[in-house]
């Protein structure tokens, strides 16, 4: 089983295959549009405009079950995230990552890569999961995590 046996509905209403992803390097992200992690939306466009043609994608996921810090509409999600941080990488519906509604990939995901202490819990917006071009979790990073700090990693990946 890899992330390319899910699908995900596309902030636009359009279901995708995660398969059309294969061969790629993924940065997979939880987001909300009021958090304080909110910034970190600046560091992954800036990855994703550097590294999207040497075959990087990020998919963000926006969030409402931490504070309740993205109650907006899809369309209002995307128009925010364009406004605020000139976002063009994918995103997807607002979705739920824990819990007995969490989507399926998050269910996969934190299953793969367990965060600290080894729980599968994702505790907070902005946790991130770096995917290889196989399809296959190779790290969980903490909301802290600025997407410089993992920038490396990312690019190692893609040699």
């Amino acid at each position: 089983m890899s992330i390319y046996d899910f699908k995900a509905t596309d902030i636009q209403g359009q279901e995708r295959e995660l398969s059309a992803y294969k061969g790629k390097v993924l940065l997979i992200v939880n987001t909300a549009s009021k958090c304080g992690f909110t910034p970190q939306f600046e560091g992954l466009e800036a990855m994703y405009k550097e590294l999207h043609e040497k075959g990087l994608e990020v998919l963000g996921f926006p969030c409402n079950q931490f504070a309740q810090q993205d109650k907006g509409s899809d369309s209002e999600i995307a128009g925010f995230c364009m406004k605020n941080y000139g976002v063009s990488f994918p995103m997807f519906s607002k979705i739920e990552v824990n819990g007995d509604n969490a989507h399926p990939l998050y269910q996969y995901l934190k299953k793969e890569a367990r965060g600290i202490l080894g729980t599968q819990k994702i505790k907070w917006n902005f946790t991130k999961f770096l995917i290889n071009q196989d399809g296959k979790v190779i790290k969980r990073f903490a909301p802290t995590t600025k997407p410089e700090d993992i920038a490396k990693q990312v690019r190692a990946l893609l040699q």
